[in-house]
């Protein structure tokens, strides 16, 4: 199982992401060092927004990248529509 997640950071940016490991990710993203995102060291700090799970690595790829390609306002409608409905 791989997940996609958003991150909302500092700056009201977001960064889209996919690993099979998804604590261990975001340990890594904190500890802004060379296993980070790059992007992510600029900021102060982030907050996980949005998961989503697929079942493989060619899955999560495909929708990392339908996810980067929409606006950050479609972006901030697809969070909010998740949160609605939990």
């Amino acid at each position: 199982m791989y997940t996609v997640y958003i991150l909302l950071t500092s700056g009201n940016t977001f960064y889209i992401g996919q690993t099979n490991n998804l604590e261990k990710r975001l340990r890594e993203h904190r500890a802004k060092n060379s296993r980070s995102a790059k992007y992510l060291r600029s900021f102060e700090s982030f907050e996980l927004v949005y998961t989503e799970t697929v079942d493989n690595v060619s899955e999560a790829l495909k929708r990392e990248h339908q996810l980067r390609q929409l606006t950050h306002t479609q972006k901030e409608k697809l969070i909010k529509s998740i949160k609605n409905s939990s």
